[in-house]
C-alpha cells in the first residue's frame, strides 16, 4: 500500500471510531434515560450511635416489663427488643412452671397464639409467588364444601384474601377457637358441610376470625400435598435457624412454659391442647430468641431497594404483607402513656395488624392470646425497632406494654425514622428554580416546567406573589438542603434577609421529570 492510500485508510478508520464511540455514547444516554430510577438511593438512619443509645436504655425497658408482669399477675415472661435485625436487649422473669419452679428465660418456649397467624399468611403468600395458587382464587377450589356459602345469595365468593383478612364474613370466633386448637382436618371438614353461620356478608368487613386461619393451614396441605405445620417448618423456621413446635409434647419440659389462669387470687394451671388444624391460627410455641429471628425478617423488608433478596420471601412480598387491606377501626382519642392524644387508624393485613399514628408511625405485628397464654409483638418499620413480650397466664395483656416500651425507646433514645436522601432530578430542578426567582424571566423557555405549568399558574401571578413576598424579606442570602418527600416531591427554605421563605414542588411522571406543580410562602 503507497502513503496515500495508508493515508486514506487512517482516514476512514478514524471515521469509523469516532461514529461508534458517538454511537456508544448514545446508546449510553438511551439507557440513562430508559431508567430515570437507576441513581435511586434508599432512606437510611443519620444517627450512627442510635444502638448504642438504646443499649444504654437497658434498665429503664427492664424495670418497665418487670413492674408490669408484677402488676398484672404473670408467673413468667420474657421480652426482647430487636433493632436493625439484632436482638439487641432481652430480658426474662418469673418462672414457666410453677410447681418446678423452673425460671423463665429469653430460650424459654411459649406458646404464642395468634402470632402464629402472620406465619401461615407467611406461607401463603410464599405458595402465591411460586404460582401455586392465587390470592383471588375462590376458597371453594381448594375446599369444596364452603362453594355456595354465604350470608345472602347476592354474596361474592370467598376468597383466600378474604381469609387472609379477615374478611370472609365469618363470626369473630375467640373463645370458641381458642379450644378447637387440637381439631383435626376431617373435623374442620365436617363443620364446613354442615353449613357456617354467617356474621356479615363476604368482602364488606372486618371480622378477626380463627376459622378462616384453619382454612387456610388446610389450602396449604391441599396445595403442597404436607401438613402446613411441616410446610412451616421447613421453608421459614428451618431456614432462618428457628427453633420451634407446634406440638407441646416435643419440647424439651426444661423449656416448655406451661399455661395458668389468675383465679380468686391465685394461679391455676390450664391444660395444654396438642396440635391440629387450628394450630395454623395459633398453636406456634417459641422463644424471645428464636422468634427474634422472624421479626428480624419482617424489619429486613424495609425499606425498599435494590440489595439482593433473602431466600424466605421476596422483601416486596413481606411489605405486601403489612399494608391495610382490611380496615378495622379509628380511635380518635388514642393516648400513649405519657398522656398525649395521638388517633390512631387500624387495620388488617395479611395476618397482622397494621397501625398508623397521627405522626405517622407505622406499627406491624400481632397480639396472641389462648387459655394460659398472652404474647405481642411488634414493629416501627420507619425506626427499624421491634419489641416482643410472652407471658404463661390466660390473655397476658402484652401488646399496651410493647406500644409503650417502643415509644419510650423511640423519646428517650432520640430515634428518628430513616431519612430520604434526595434524587438528583429533585435537587437538578431545586437549583434550576432558584435561579428562576423572584421574577420568573423566560421561566417559559427554561425547560424544566411540564406543559400543564403555565395553564395552572400564569407568569404574571408568579411574579407578582414571589415580589410580594420577597419585598418583605429581602434578598436571598442562602438556600437550604431540599427535603424530599419522596423521589419526585420536596420542599426547602430560602434563608433572606429579613426572613424565610418555604418553596415546595412536585416533579411528573416523565423522563426527566419536569415540575408540574409549585407553592411558595413565608415561613415562620
Amino acid at each position: 500500500m503507497n502513503c496515500s492510500s495508508k493515508w486514506v485508510a487512517n482516514i476512514v478508520c478514524s471515521v469509523f471510531l469516532s461514529l461508534l464511540c458517538l454511537q456508544i455514547s448514545a446508546q449510553s444516554n438511551a439507557n440513562t434515560l430508559a431508567n430515570p430510577n437507576a441513581n435511586y438511593i434508599a432512606p437510611q438512619f443519620g444517627d450512627s450511635k442510635r444502638a448504642e443509645k438504646i443499649k444504654a436504655l437497658a434498665p429503664v425497658i427492664e424495670k418497665m416489663y418487670k413492674d408490669f408482669a408484677i402488676a398484672n399477675h404473670f408467673p413468667g415472661y420474657a421480652y426482647g427488643i430487636v433493632v436493625d435485625g439484632e436482638l439487641l436487649l432481652s430480658g426474662s422473669g418469673g418462672f414457666t412452671d410453677l410447681e418446678k419452679q423452673i425460671p423463665a428465660d429469653t430460650r424459654s418456649m411459649f406458646r404464642i397464639a395468634s402470632m402464629s397467624k402472620s406465619l401461615t399468611a407467611m406461607a401463603i403468600v410464599k405458595l402465591r409467588d411460586e404460582g401455586k395458587l392465587k390470592l383471588d382464587d375462590p376458597v371453594w377450589m381448594y375446599i369444596p364444601e364452603i362453594k355456595g356459602q354465604g350470608l345472602t345469595k347476592d354474596a361474592s365468593e370467598i376468597t383466600i384474601r378474604n381469609l387472609l383478612t379477615h374478611g370472609a364474613g365469618f363470626p369473630e370466633d375467640n373463645p370458641w377457637g381458642d379450644r378447637q386448637l387440637a381439631d383435626t382436618d376431617e373435623d374442620l371438614i365436617q363443620l364446613i358441610k354442615k353449613g357456617i353461620s354467617f356474621s356479615n356478608a363476604n368482602g364488606i368487613a372486618y371480622e378477626y376470625s380463627n376459622l378462616g386461619f384453619a382454612m387456610l393451614g388446610y389450602i396449604i396441605k391441599k396445595v403442597t400435598g404436607i401438613p402446613y405445620s411441616d410446610y412451616i417448618q421447613n421453608n421459614i423456621w428451618k431456614r432462618l435457624g428457628m427453633q420451634a413446635s407446634w406440638e407441646y409434647s416435643k419440647v424439651p419440659s426444661q423449656q416448655l412454659a406451661k399455661g395458668y389462669r389468675w383465679l380468686n387470687n391465685s394461679w391455676k394451671e390450664e391444660a395444654l391442647l396438642h396440635d391440629g388444624i387450628y394450630g395454623a391460627m395459633g398453636g406456634m410455641i417459641t422463644s424471645i430468641e428464636s422468634f427474634s429471628k422472624y421479626v428480624a425478617l419482617h424489619q429486613s423488608a424495609w425499606p425498599p431497594r435494590n440489595d439482593a433478596e433473602n431466600i424466605i420471601l421476596k422483601r416486596s412480598s413481606i411489605r405486601e404483607m403489612h399494608q391495610p387491606w382490611n380496615f378495622n377501626s379509628l380511635n380518635a382519642s388514642f393516648k400513649y402513656s405519657d398522656g398525649r392524644v395521638c388517633p390512631t387508624a387500624s387495620a388488617y393485613g395479611y395476618g397482622l395488624r397494621i397501625a398508623r399514628d397521627c405522626n405517622n408511625k407505622l406499627m406491624v405485628g400481632h397480639t396472641g392470646g389462648l387459655p394460659g397464654f398472652g404474647s405481642n409483638w411488634n414493629i416501627l418499620t420507619d425506626h427499624g425497632i421491634g419489641a416482643m413480650f410472652f407471658a404463661n397466664v390466660t390473655y397476658a395483656s402484652t401488646a399496651g406494654m410493647n406500644t409503650r416500651v417502643l415509644d419510650t425507646l423511640v423519646k428517650l433514645a432520640a430515634l428518628e425514622p430513616r431519612q430520604l436522601t434526595a434524587s438528583s432530578i429533585l435537587t437538578q430542578r431545586k437549583n434550576e428554580l432558584v435561579k428562576l426567582l423572584p421574577h420568573f424571566n423566560n421561566a417559559e423557555k427554561s425547560g424544566i416546567f411540564a406543559d400543564n405549568f403555565f395553564q395552572d399558574y400564569f407568569t404574571a401571578s408568579l411574579k407578582a406573589e414571589a415580589t410580594a413576598i420577597f419585598d418583605k424579606v429581602g434578598k436571598i442570602i442562602s438556600v437550604n438542603e431540599l427535603i424530599p418527600e419522596n423521589q419526585l416531591r420536596g420542599y426547602f427554605i430560602l434563608n433572606c434577609e429579613r426572613g424565610k421563605v418555604k418553596i415546595s414542588f412536585t416533579l411528573t411522571p416523565e423522563n426527566p421529570g419536569l415540575i408540574q406543580e409549585y407553592h411558595i410562602s413565608q415561613w415562620q
